[in-house]
Order: structure tokens, then C-alpha cells, then sequence
């Protein structure tokens, strides 16, 4: 987890309500999973299998649900056109219809949670009317219920899939459920009682974070949904707070540092606050306060373009698609400007948005496929994103080399500084994040003139004897970013010979540039017309070729500043501005 320290810089809360400086820490940053944990976790999937956990689900089946809850989200047409069509597409891996079978998973693993959940019935109810969706549903389901329906395996019962197997059936029901095959509907909700009560049992047991809260979800919309559920309803509103206390921060942020799960979350939130309106009772006020909070947070990670920011392997979603998403919370909230505990600043003056990574990536036991991008920075002008994250590592689209999803989790691949070609926090083969950044400096002041911010990590101490510190300011016109990165020996720790260093800054496919004809600058044009100068000291400047992953996962070709160097034994200081001309 990631804790706060006091800082002797710390001089209280301003009137803005922004803290003025923090340190965080890293706690158990590079350790996974326990040989315990990893033991106790394998023991409780062989148990799975046995005859007493079969006892367990045995028990009624209901005839019917009792209500339908309204999903209020749309899915994606392409995908859903695709079922139509006979096609099970997700990330670009597609797989026909007809000839997928569920015996023999030939897939990844993301287009298995994909079908796994029912997710599609969300995309398929999106294109067609249920006269057209339902027969393509029950082809689906028929296929799912003939091999996992009796059968408890992983990955098909493990507990999330189950949760969010349970809200789609639930929502979508008049899409599985209209066949006049009476056997065929008593094997939906006999896989549906059974499934419940699995939950029941192995809900605690998922990682923090959305897959938790998708687990103790799907108890609940259980208890709404089948008969005789109160008793289950109370049970599954007391395990969906624990899961919110220790998924969500007080700033509203998500373990994991996610903003791509927070938004996974929020739906999840939402669609079950629609289960709960399917039959006229209200959400415990607790659901709802942290929905708030995680509202917040959310749009506190967007751009001027109103789109999420492409943090932790994320890939930007649409400013449309959060605005009807938010929409649907009810929830009417400003965008959170300072969020320690989930780790990003934004900074926001006229039509300019800057969003730091400041604080230690996610720790190693809640976290697989994070990034170690702390200090790197995006800003936007506008409708226009200018600099940016490569992003995607955990959206790419499926088709994409292994090695090139793997190469957009690295520093080199968000906007900051990297020392000697390194990860600020290493990335092992198993797809967790190691050593690296354990403890960061914090400080943000609020003046009539700027917003500042300055931060510092030790992730290059232990190898290279040096912090790297980063200040950034936005001026109150928004028409500066200014900036500058130092290098600062670490003590004892510090390195004999020159350390070479390089400062990225990824820009976005529509931005224009062209090199200034003293070569230690640049103008950028943005699709809106606005052109911004760049301009840098203490490095030499090039353009180099870079790629940035859109919001389909599809990876585009575009540019990036890059600002190379060495620093001497004591250190060195690079000053850098990006100016509105126009």
C-alpha cells in the first residue's frame, strides 16, 4: 500500500483545500504474494473440486427472477454488429460463433474474461432488438451451461467472472431467458442459484480492487434478484463495504492506481444501483458516498477533452463516452485536483490540463501489467492532448506483439526522465513491478500567478546514486508549462563518471511539430490551430519517432520530444517551457 508520511515542508492545507506537501511511501512494493498466500490460494481452488464444496451448492433453483434491472450503460456496436454476424470479437481477436467451444479455450485470457462474464450481452443488446439478440445469446449460452454450468473449474468460477456473470445476466435476462425450452431456462437459473452461492463463499477471496467489488456485486444482485434473498442481500451490503473500504482511498482512487479500473468500478457500482431500482429500494448511503468520491477521482484523471488520460496501461476513452457514463451515476461533482493517496495532480488553468503521476507505481500483491511511470506528466490544451503516455499496456489490441505491450509498461514510455535506459521500478517477466520507487517527496503551492508543483523519487538511487527531482509549473494564463528536471547525487550512494539520462516527452498523433533552425527548440501545431513553442536547456534536443495507443488499442504513429544528456558527479538541472504563441 501506498502511506503517508509527515514532511517537515508540510505547512498545513491552504484555503484551496490543497495540501501543500507530502512523502509517500511504497510499503511491500516489490513483494508479491506469499508462499503462504500462493499455498492457501491453490488449496482453495483444488477445493473447488470437492464433494463437500459440490454439497454446498446444491439447494433450489428459483423459476423466475423477480425483477429486470435496467443496464444503463450502451456496449460497443462493433463488437455487438460482430455477434449479429456470427463473430465473438473483443481487442481484435475474433473467434466464430459456431465453432467456439468453451471445452477447449483457445483464447487469451482477456477475450476469455470477456465471454466468460457475459460482457457481450451489454454490446449485443446495444445493435438489436431482442427478436434479433436472443437467439444469438442462447447459441452462447447453450455452449457456456453445456461444459461449466455442473462443473466448478477455474478460470470459469472464479469469484469476479461470477460477479459480473451475474449483473449481465440479471440486466440482460429477456436476452437469455425467452426460449419456450422449459429445460433450457431451468438450466440458466439453476447455474445462476449455484453460481450465487458460490459467491457466497469465495467472494473475499479475489484481489482488492474491481475484481473484488465485481464479486460482492454479483452476491448482492443474487439477493435482489432470486427470491428469498434478503438474508443474501444483507450479507452481500456488509461484504460490498469492506471490499469498498479497502479498494477505494478516501480521494476516491482505486487499488491498483488504475484509472481504467476506477472506471470499471463505477459501472459496476452503477448498474447494480440500477438492480436495486429494478426493485423500488434505494443503496446503502455508504454505496453511494463512494461513488462519489471514486466520480470525483475519475474526472480529476481527465483531459480539456473531457477523455480519460492513458494511465497504467490504459488507453484514453472517449470525453463522450465518460460524460454518458458519468451521466448515468447521477453524480454531479467537480474534477479532484490533488489526490495523494491515489497518486495524480492535476493542474488546470484556463483551457490547459497538466496530470502528474506523483506517487510510487502499484505495489507488486494488487497489481499485475502496472507501469513505472511516476513523475511522467500529460497536458492538453483544449480539445487538443499535446503530450502523452504511449499508454495501452493492459488495452492494447490482443493482435499486438507480446514484446510491444510489454515495452509500453516502461519509463522510456511515459514523460519523464529515464537514467541510463532504465526503469525508474523494474518490471519482472511475471508482469508485477520490483524494486525501484519506495519513497517520493511531494510539495504544490497555489499563487495568483502559477500552480507548482515539485516532486522526487528514489527509484535510480539504489542502482545509479542518484534522485531525480521534477518541477512543474502552469502559469495562471495557462499559456506556460514550465518545467525542470535535476538529477541529484544521493548521498554515499553516489556514482563515480558521468550518468547518462534522457527526457521524453511522447506527443500526441494530431500535434504537428517542426524543429526551430537553432535546434534547441520546437513549434507545435494542434489540430484546433493553437501552436505552442518549446524550449529547452541543459540537454540537446531531438525528435524521435514514438507510438501512442488509441482508444481502440490500435497503436498510431507519431513523435516525441527527447532532451539527452550526462551528468556530471554533481549532479545536473535541464529548464524546459512549453509557451502558447496563438
Amino acid at each position: 500500500m501506498i502511506e503517508q508520511g509527515d514532511d517537515n515542508a508540510v505547512e498545513g492545507t491552504g484555503a484551496d483545500g490543497i495540501e501543500q506537501g507530502k512523502r509517500l511511501i511504497r510499503t511491500g512494493g516489490d513483494k508479491g504474494l506469499s508462499l503462504a498466500d500462493r499455498l492457501s490460494e491453490h488449496f482453495h481452488r483444488l477445493a473447488w473440486r470437492t464433494p463437500l464444496h459440490g454439497l454446498r451448492l446444491k439447494g433450489r433453483h428459483p423459476l423466475k427472477l423477480i425483477a429486470v434491472a435496467d443496464d444503463p450503460f450502451l456496449g460497443d456496436p462493433g463488437r455487438g454488429n460482430a455477434l449479429l454476424d456470427g463473430k465473438l470479437s473483443f481487442r481484435g481477436e475474433n473467434h466464430a460463433v459456431v465453432t467456439l467451444d468453451p471445452a477447449k479455450p483457445g483464447w487469451s485470457k482477456p477475450f476469455g474474461d470477456y465471454f466468460q462474464s457475459f460482457a457481450w450481452l451489454r454490446d449485443l443488446s446495444t445493435v438489436a432488438t431482442r427478436q434479433q439478440a436472443a437467439p444469438v445469446a442462447e447459441a452462447l449460452m447453450r455452449k457456456w451451461l453445456g461444459v461449466h454450468a455442473d462443473k466448478v473449474t477455474d478460470p470459469a468460477w472464479r469469484a469476479d467472472l461470477w460477479g459480473r456473470r451475474i449483473l449481465f445476466w440479471t440486466a440482460h435476462a429477456p436476452l437469455i431467458l425467452s426460449s419456450t425450452d422449459l429445460v433450457y431456462r431451468s438450466k440458466v437459473l439453476h447455474a445462476l442459484a449455484r453460481g450465487a452461492r458460490h459467491l457466497d463463499r469465495t467472494a473475499d477471496r479475489v484481489p482488492l480492487g474491481a475484481p473484488r467489488i465485481a464479486a460482492w456485486c454479483g452476491v448482492l444482485a443474487a439477493g435482489l434478484m432470486i427470491p428469498g434473498g434478503d438474508p443474501r442481500r444483507a450479507f452481500g451490503e456488509a461484504g460490498l463495504a469492506r471490499a469498498l473500504a479497502g479498494s477505494v482511498s478516501e480521494d476516491g482512487g482505486i487499488t491498483g492506481r488504475s484509472p481504467a479500473a476506477l472506471l470499471d468500478a463505477i459501472m459496476l457500482l452503477t448498474l447494480l444501483r440500477e438492480t436495486y431500482a429494478a426493485r423500488r429500494l434505494a443503496p446503502p448511503e455508504a454505496q453511494s458516498r463512494a461513488l462519489t468520491r471514486m466520480v470525483t477521482a475519475l474526472l480529476g484523471v481527465c483531459h480539456g477533452d473531457r477523455g480519460l488520460a492513458s494511465w497504467q496501461g490504459g488507453v484514453p476513452v472517449d470525453g463522450d463516452r465518460i460524460g454518458e457514463i458519468v451521466a448515468a451515476t447521477g453524480v454531479r461533482v467537480r474534477p479532484l485536483r490533488q489526490a495523494h493517496e491515489w497518486g495524480y495532480q492535476r493542474l488546470a488553468q484556463q483551457r490547459t490540463v497538466l496530470i502528474v503521476d506523483a506517487a510510487p507505481p502499484p505495489i507488486a500483491r494488487v497489481m499485475e501489467g502496472g507501469c513505472a511511470s511516476t513523475l511522467a506528466f500529460e497536458f492538453s490544451d483544449g480539445p487538443d492532448r499535446i503530450v502523452v503516455s504511449c499508454g495501452g499496456a493492459r488495452g492494447a489490441d490482443l493482435r499486438l506483439p507480446a514484446g510491444l505491450a510489454e515495452g509500453l509498461r516502461t519509463t522510456a514510455a511515459h514523460s519523464t526522465l529515464v537514467v541510463r535506459d532504465s526503469n525508474s521500478t523494474a518490471i519482472h517477466p511475471d508482469g508485477t513491478l520490483g524494486r525501484g520507487v519506495a519513497e517520493m517527496e511531494l510539495s504544490r503551492q497555489e499563487t495568483e500567478t502559477a500552480s507548482r508543483i515539485e516532486a522526487s523519487h528514489d527509484g535510480y538511487v539504489r542502482r545509479h546514486g542518484v534522485i531525480h527531482r521534477r518541477r512543474i509549473a502552469l502559469g495562471a494564463d495557462g499559456r506556460d508549462v514550465r518545467g525542470e528536471d535535476s538529477l541529484i547525487p544521493a548521498g554515499r550512494r553516489g556514482k563515480p563518471g558521468p550518468i547518462p539520462f534522457v527526457i521524453r516527452f511522447h506527443l500526441h498523433p494530431g500535434v504537428q511539430i517542426s524543429p526551430t533552425a537553432d535546434g534547441a527548440g520546437a513549434l507545435l501545431r494542434t489540430p484546433s490551430g493553437a501552436a505552442w513553442q518549446f524550449r529547452a536547456g541543459g540537454a540537446a534536443l531531438g525528435i524521435e519517432e514514438s507510438v501512442w495507443v488509441d482508444g481502440r488499442g490500435i497503436p498510431r504513429e507519431t513523435q516525441q520530444l527527447v532532451l539527452t544528456g550526462e551528468s556530471p558527479a554533481g549532479g545536473v538541472s535541464v529548464s524546459w517551457l512549453f509557451h502558447r504563441a496563438r
